[in-house]
């Protein structure tokens, strides 16, 4: 019987590429059943095939291989070494293939279940917002979650499974080998203050005048944080500043409304509150630069079909932002600062 033999390879083992591609998936399904049930007949069965038909792939794919996979034992039919390197990768395939079956199928009916998404507020308007609403029209049976927090914050909330991804940036203590990470958006950063600012009306300002000023800044641990210290001090700033400490980008932009303070915002976002009537950017270049937001994920944690999807479209959006832009030349974030 073929699983008694070890047939003479004709071939050298597992370096001919062109044996691997004539592997058939009725023969990697043959392999996993009869790894499950140590029985060729009973592999046999469970495939829905006759004994010598499971006899016959066996064989040929050890031919093709040039390694014996099973022998007979006392307990049944046991693999070889080689046989166990195939049955790794035969679970390994037809698992890939059962979840794009699943995958396909949930697209074909309309997905459902819980999309959790964690956000840093700059990814808000330019990226995440229009990406959820394309999101919500195809898969209007998803219920979805926005967390918005700072990248520390995001993290956390990652890590232990709160939300499935998140539009932020890694840190120091966070390693991209745990972390699938994609950048997705990268903008210059601006200082703003409320319509109607003194400032305003001043052509041309330097970090020392703005300085005089109260600022809200984010608070300590945030990317954002010790690059403001560090740009006020390059440019020659050395005294205590009066500053109030936030992340929320909501009580930022009431403390911004309620008197003269200035903050520094990512360009899309002070274009928004533009938009609105709310904030306008102050005629100053700022020599501080952010990491880009990056789409983060658990590499050890497969996503979901709505999380998958969602970072499907994020992706395509990017993309499609970046051939934009090659494109049209210089990015529109500059009507930002009106």
């Amino acid at each position: 019987m073929a699983s008694k033999r070890t047939p003479t390879p004709r071939r050298t083992p597992l370096a001919d590429e062109p044996a691997w591609l004539r592997l058939r998936t009725r023969q990697l399904l043959l392999v996993a059943h009869l790894g499950r049930e140590g029985h060729l007949g009973r592999a046999a069965v469970s495939m829905g095939i006759s004994q010598p038909a499971a006899t016959r792939l066996l064989q040929e794919m050890e031919d093709t291989l040039g390694h014996a996979l099973f022998l007979r034992g006392a307990r049944g039919m046991q693999a070889t070494p080689g046989g166990e390197v195939l049955l790794r990768y035969a679970r390994q395939v037809l698992n890939d293939f059962g979840t794009a079956r699943r995958e396909l199928a949930a697209l074909a009916a309309g997905l459902h279940g819980t999309l959790r998404v964690g956000s840093v507020p700059s990814a808000l308007p330019p990226l995440l917002a229009p990406v959820l609403a394309q999101f919500k029209a195809r898969h209007a049976r998803v219920a979805v979650a926005i967390e918005v927090a700072t990248s520390d914050v995001m993290l956390v909330q990652l890590g232990r499974g709160e939300v499935d991804l998140m539009l932020g940036r890694l840190l120091e203590g966070h390693h991209d080998d745990e972390y699938e990470t994609v950048p997705v958006l990268d903008e210059p950063q601006v200082v703003v203050a409320r319509q109607g600012h003194p400032l305003g009306e001043v052509d041309t300002l330097t970090l020392r005048e703005l300085a005089r000023w109260p600022w809200v800044v984010q608070p300590p641990g945030s990317p954002q944080a010790g690059r403001f210290a560090a740009m006020m001090r390059e440019a020659g700033v050395h005294r205590r500043l009066d500053v109030t400490e936030t992340a929320s980008t909501i009580a930022t932009t009431a403390l911004l409304e309620a008197g003269d303070m200035l903050a520094v915002m990512p360009a899309s976002l002070a274009g928004h509150y533009a938009r609105l009537g709310v904030l306008r950017t102050l005629p100053i270049d700022l020599p501080l630069r952010v990491p880009d937001v990056h789409l983060v994920w658990r590499r050890a944690r497969e996503l979901s079909a709505p999380a998958a999807a969602f970072r499907d479209m994020v992706l395509a959006r990017r993309a499609a932002d970046v051939a934009a832009a090659a494109t049209a030349g210089p990015s529109p974030s500059a009507a930002a600062r009106s």
